[in-house]
C-alpha cells in the first residue's frame, strides 16, 4: 500500500512540477491525475512487461485498492475546508450570493464536462454502441 500511495503521490509531484516549469494554467494535481492515467493505461496495454518491470503492489489491485480507500475517506479532505470558511464568516456575509452563483455554476460546468467526457470515453471505448 506504501508503494501504491507513493505513485499517487510522485504523480501530483511531477504533474506539479510539470505545471510550473511549462507556466501551463492547469493546476498540478490534474496534470499529476492524468500522467497517473496515462501510466495505467501502458501498464494494462502490457501487463506481461509491467509485471516483469514494475513491483508487485502496482500490479496485483493494491493500487486501486489504495485509491478506493482514498476516495472512501475523501469527506475527510474537506474539513480543513469548511474550518477555513468558519473562520472567513465575514467575507461569507459580505460576498455570499456571488459566491453562492460562482458554485452553482461552476457546479453545472463540471456536471456537463463530466457528461460529455463519460460520452467521449465511452465512444471510444466502445465506438460501436451509441448512448
Amino acid at each position: 500500500m506504501i508503494v501504491s500511495f507513493t505513485l499517487i503521490l510522485l504523480a501530483q509531484l511531477v504533474g506539479e512540477a510539470m505545471a510550473k516549469a511549462s507556466g501551463l494554467p492547469v493546476p498540478g494535481p490534474v496534470v499529476g491525475m492524468a500522467l497517473l492515467l496515462l501510466f495505467l493505461v501502458l501498464r494494462d496495454r502490457a501487463p506481461r512487461r509491467a509485471e516483469r518491470i514494475l513491483p508487485p503492489p502496482l500490479v496485483d489491485g493494491n493500487l486501486e485498492r489504495s485509491g478506493k480507500g482514498l476516495l472512501a475517506n475523501l469527506s475527510l479532505m474537506f474539513i480543513p475546508a469548511g474550518a477555513g470558511i468558519v473562520g472567513r464568516l465575514d467575507v461569507l456575509e459580505a460576498h455570499g450570493v456571488a459566491l453562492a452563483c460562482v458554485v452553482v455554476v461552476s457546479t453545472l460546468a463540471t456536471l456537463t464536462a463530466t457528461a460529455l467526457t463519460f460520452v467521449a470515453v465511452k465512444r471510444w471505448v466502445a465506438p460501436g454502441d451509441r448512448p
